[in-house]
């Protein structure tokens, strides 16, 4: 693969703020799994190999299951996620693909039952976070070692 530019290195500060993403984040009320099923759903949607890589090691690490891991891109065709779950994969996949139509009314409103607004805010903030480091990691080809 092409070698690119390393951002980390030259705009540290750049990096810095991300992390500080991040860092709320890991603070944030957001379960562990919630977040890393967040990570994982937006980083298949848009092709991010680093990324996959990284927060299904993550999951697993965590506990979540090789087999929920498995089928995660066919979420809506099994029973293996929880209705919490489901609505924060929905709200993944149309954060992330936003051209197409956007947050849905209706998932909106599905996670308005489900979770406060602090939750729903977070949500939104985690799949805006790792959809600016998955277009990180593919611009600068970020490999998987």
């Amino acid at each position: 693969m092409e070698h690119r530019i390393n951002i980390q290195q030259l705009e540290p500060k750049a990096y810095e703020a991300m992390f500080a993403l991040e860092n709320y984040l890991q603070h944030s009320q957001l379960s562990k799994t919630h977040l890393e099923l967040i990570k994982i759903r937006a980083s298949q949607i848009n092709g991010c190999a680093f990324c996959i890589h990284l927060h299904t090691t993550d999951a697993l690490k965590q506990g979540e299951t090789a087999q929920r891991i498995f089928l995660l891109n066919a979420w809506k065709e099994t029973e293996l996620f929880t209705e919490e779950e489901r609505t924060i994969l929905a709200m993944t996949e149309e954060i992330t693909l936003i051209s197409q139509n956007g947050l849905s009314n209706e998932t909106y409103r599905k996670a308005e039952k489900l979770f406060g607004g602090n939750y729903i805010a977070q949500i939104i903030m985690a799949v805006v976070t790792i959809n600016a480091w998955n277009r990180i990691a593919i611009s600068t080809r970020k490999s998987v070692e």
